[in-house]
Parts: structure tokens; C-alpha cells; sequence
């Protein structure tokens, strides 16, 4: 179908119509821009359960792209804020664009991949909307849905049978569906199809950092921003394995009948994915029930060594962290993150297990290095570190090896997250690069004051990201401070903050606690 755009009748400024590859879409006019939501990029639903999507069927006439389309079935023992009236269904492969009126002009192209711990989150939650962005950095702005935990991350290839043929990394296929979905359609929507750069969150983040040593993705994005990417916790297939069969016991069903969970109540499934995730947690601090698994296919190698051996995609990247990733998991009550001394031991305890080569005294350097990791702040300094910042560091000294690399940390928060003792918790930064604060029922971000810093603060990140996403430089184009690319003998980090400040490895102790060798769960 020839691609094209026709401005319709209501109000001339209200709608515009697109007519992409599957169809014509309707959009409606968000401020200075158009939004489209809701458009499928591939079909999965029931028939496709635990297996590649396939591409979405066209539709005829106009379809209304007014609302977002359903989220994805996911965990109930992790609670992220979803819109009001959002509705699950398997069949939740779509995507939102937001983007300035077409005009013959390419326009860069920046695609957002959700967190949520790979179990949860959606492209519609509120902080993710698009519009801000589009209109600041006149440019074409994406947000995609993915299947996540059971039916996006776990892995049953071990019973996959001709019969029920289960696939891996599920929710990081979809993913390359939706990419490629924009090198396919985002023209008609004024956007440059050979200009994207993929930017994430959390395990939307290690989602890019996986896809950046995939071979399947090469190619489909040119520049990335990774935040907070936990990238050591992509697991091997033996672990997934293991897991996998413990899912089959709690859900009652046999191996040599894998293939009835085809036939499920898809709430029977994400039911025992809660239960699941529990254990999983409970029993080794710090690790995911579900998440990438090295395949041998789509993920041929552990990411982060991937890295260090120079097979990630030679793109710019930023990277970065928050400074107090771990609190907010200690305000939650989260498993997900150990935040004591006991759980910390315990995921050290586990990880030594796992690596059986690992001398102990490297471990003892490693806890010496927190003088107070016995009291809670010693753990959640141990715990962001082995969670986010080391990882960051290492994917970082690795890629700037060949590409350009940027790393941030990010520093700033309000008086209230300061008091609650949240700080510059994980996600804390998501409103300041969408320029979309107050998208949580009674906020408290700014009970004590500070939206005139806050939104300074995010005037800087949101320059940044989109002259990094236009020219692949991310300078803010004003008067703040330079932000020189990070090399190994300068290791030169953007301290994000009322100020900006430029640090040469201001983590320096703790990073050579660490080594360079990586540690993780596999």
C-alpha cells in the first residue's frame, strides 16, 4: 500500500490520517503535535502463545488511533501505576507515535521500550507520554507494548515439542518486530527511518543492551540511550530450564504435557507467574524469574561479555545510572533488590555458587570497599552497584573502546524524595526526560518544593537526549556543561544535578573494588 498522509474534515487541526503499510491510521492532534495510539505492528493473542508474533492482518478504511490498545497480561506482585480502564489481552502487540505534522522532512526518530522488571509496564502509563518531547525536539516519538513475564520471558524451549514449538526471548522478538515495524512505516509519519535511536529504562534498558549484541537487531536502531539497565541479568539456558519446570509444577501440568499451557486460562498462567516470581526472589536476592536467556540464536552470548569482547553493535551510546537506584525497593518493599545485610550475603553467597572459580577474597575486597554495608545504606549501596552501576561501567569501558560513549549518573532529587529518603531513586528520572511530572495520583514529588530545579534539571536531560537522537552528540545547546565522551583513562561522567558537573570516575573506589571482571547470576 503507497504510504502517503490526507488531513481530515472535522477540524483541520484536530485529526490527520496516515496511510502506513497496513492500513490507513486517524491520529488526533496532542498540542503542537499528532498522536497516533494503539496501532498493531504484529498479531500474537492465544494462537501465538509463547511463540513469534506474525504480522498484524491489514485493516480497510480509517482506523481510529484515539486510544491506546491493551496492555500486556502481567504480575500482580509488582504494582506500577496503570491508566484507568486499561485492559490486558495476549493480542497486545501495538505501539504509539507521537509526531509533528508531516512535511516532506525527515524527523529523527526516538523509540521507548518500557521497564518493569521484564513482568510488568505498558507504553500507556502517563509518564510515558510523547507529546512533550515531539514538540520540544521536533521530532517523531515511539512507544512500544511487548509481551512480558510468562509470556514474554520464560523460556520452555526445553519442551518444545513439533506439536507446541515454544521460542525464546519472546518479549525481545516482539520488540524487534516493533523496530521493525519503524524502518518499514515511520516515514508516513514524517519520521527518518534510517535515523532512530532506541532509548529504555531499566529492563527496558537491558532490553537495548541485549539487542545490541543480537545479531537479529543489528542495524534496525542507530543510537542508543540505556538507563538503569540491569545487563547482568540475562540467565542461561540451563538456569531457564530450571525455572521453567518449576513454573510447570506450579501450575500443575506435566512436561511431557508442556503444550497444555497453549490451552490455559491466561490468568492461570500469570498466577502462577506471581508465585513464581516469589520464590525466585526470596530464595536468591537479586535475581529475575524471568528475563533474557543466552539461546545460542537470538542472544548468542552473555551481553555484557559480549560487550567486553567487542561484538556489540558499533553505535553511539549514552549510559547511566541513578545515584540511589536501591531505595525505592526498600521504600516498596520490593524482593526484587536485596536491601539488608542478610539478603546482600545471600545474593553474594549465591552468586560464588554460580561462580565456582570466583576466588573469596575477591568477595571480602568487594564488601570492604562498604564500610557500612552491615546497616541498610552499606546495602543498598552494595546492592545498586552489583545491580546497575557496575554493569553500567563495564558495557561503558568495553564500547567506548570503538564507538562514542557518553555516562551519566543521575544525582537530583526534590526536598520530598530527599526526606522520604528515596533520593535519586530508581525511575526517579523517567518524568524529567518526558517532561511529564505529576502522573501519579496524589504526587508528592514537590510537597516540599523544588519544581523550578526539577524542571530545569529536565529542560537539560530532555536538550541532551534529542540532540543526542539528531546529531548522535548530546550536547544540550545552551550554556550547560560540556559533556565530554567517557574513555577508559578519563572515564569523564556527567554528574546529573541542580548543577551540572563533569567527574572524572567519580566511582573510582568502588569500581576498582569491583574489577572488571564481570559478576553476575547466569
Amino acid at each position: 500500500m503507497p504510504t502517503g498522509l490526507d488531513v481530515t474534515a472535522t477540524t483541520p487541526a484536530e485529526t490527520l490520517t496516515v496511510s502506513a503499510r497496513d492500513g490507513d491510521a486517524r491520529g488526533y492532534a496532542a498540542g503542537a503535535v499528532f498522536a497516533w495510539k494503539g496501532i498493531p505492528y504484529a498479531a500474537a493473542g492465544a494462537a501465538r502463545r509463547f511463540r513469534s508474533a506474525v504480522a498484524p492482518s491489514a485493516w480497510l478504511g480509517e482506523r481510529d488511533c484515539r486510544d491506546f490498545g491493551p496492555i500486556a497480561p502481567q504480575a500482580k506482585t509488582v504494582q506500577v501505576p496503570m491508566e484507568p480502564g486499561s485492559v490486558a489481552d495476549e493480542d497486545c502487540l501495538s505501539l504509539n507515535v507521537w509526531a509533528p505534522r508531516p512535511d516532506g522532512t525527515p524527523r529523527p526518530v526516538m523509540v521507548w521500550i518500557h521497564g518493569g522488571a521484564y513482568c510488568v509496564g505498558s507504553s500507556s502509563q502517563s509518564v510515558y507520554d510523547g507529546r512533550r518531547l515531539a514538540e520540544l525536539g521536533d521530532v517523531v516519538v515511539v512507544t512500544v507494548n511487548y509481551r512480558t513475564g510468562v509470556l514474554g520471558f520464560l523460556d520452555l524451549s526445553t519442551f518444545s515439542t513439533d506439536e507446541h514449538p515454544f521460542e525464546t526471548n519472546i518479549g525481545l522478538r516482539d520488540m524487534i518486530a516493533a523496530f521493525e515495524w519503524v524502518r518499514d512505516c515511520i516515514a508516513a509519519f514524517g519520521g527518518d527511518p534510517d535515523n532512530v535511536t532506541a532509548f529504555g529504562e531499566s529492563s527496558g534498558a537491558g532490553s537495548i543492551t541485549t539487542l545490541m549484541t543480537s545479531p537479529r537487531a543489528e542495524g534496525l536502531f542507530h543510537k542508543a540511550i540505556v538507563q538503569s539497565a540491569p545487563a547482568t541479568s540475562v540467565y542461561g539456558a540451563e538456569r531457564a530450564a530450571t525455572v521453567a519446570r518449576r513454573f510447570l509444577e506450579i501450575v500443575g501440568v506435566n512436561e511431557v504435557e508442556a503444550g497444555r499451557l497453549c490451552e490455559l486460562p491466561i490468568e492461570k498462567l500469570t498466577a502462577a507467574g506471581d508465585v513464581l516470581l516469589d520464590e525466585v526472589t526470596t530464595s536468591v536476592p537479586g535475581t529475575l524469574s524471568m528475563a533474557p536467556v543466552v539461546d545460542g540464536d537470538l542472544v548468542p552470548r552473555y551481553p555484557v561479555a559480549a560487550f567486553q569482547k567487542g561484538f556489540a553493535h558499533r553505535i553511539p551510546l549514552i549510559i547511566g545510572t541513578n545515584k540511589d537506584e536501591a531505595s525505592i525497593f526498600r521504600l516498596t518493599r520490593s524482593p526484587i533488590m536485596p536491601v539488608t545485610a542478610d539478603t546482600v550475603n545471600q545474593m553474594f553467597t549465591a552468586i560464588a555458587a554460580d561462580h565456582p572459580k570466583l576466588p573469596a577474597i575477591r568477595v571480602a575486597e568487594i564488601i570492604s570497599a562498604y564500610p557500612d554495608w552491615s546497616k541498610t545504606s552499606g546495602a543498598l549501596a552494595v546492592s545498586r552497584d552489583a545491580a546497575f552501576r557496575m554493569p553500567c561501567l563495564w558495557i561503558a569501558d568495553a564500547h567506548s573502546k570503538h564507538s562514542p560513549t557518553w555516562v551519566y549518573r543521575f544525582d537530583h532529587a526534590t526536598p520530598m524524595l530527599w526526606a522520604a529518603r528515596v533520593g535519586a531513586g530508581h525511575a526517579t528520572e523517567l518524568p524529567y526526560v518526558f517532561g511529564n511530572f505529576g502522573t501519579l495520583n496524589h504526587d508528592p514529588t514537590f510537597w516540599l518544593g523544588g519544581r523550578k530545579a526539577a524542571l530545569e534539571v529536565s529542560g537539560r536531560v530532555q536538550r541532551r537526549w534529542l540532540a543526542f537522537a539528531q546529531h548522535g552528540v548530546p550536547a544540550a545547546l545552551d550554556a550547560s556543561k560540556h559533556w565530554a565522551p567517557y574513555r577508559e583513562d578519563t572515564r569523564a561522567t556527567l554528574l546529573i544535578d541542580k548543577t551540572d558537573t563533569l567527574a572524572s570516575d567519580p566511582d573510582r573506589e568502588l569500581r576498582a573494588a569491583w574489577g572488571d571482571k564481570v559478576m553476575g547470576f547466569r
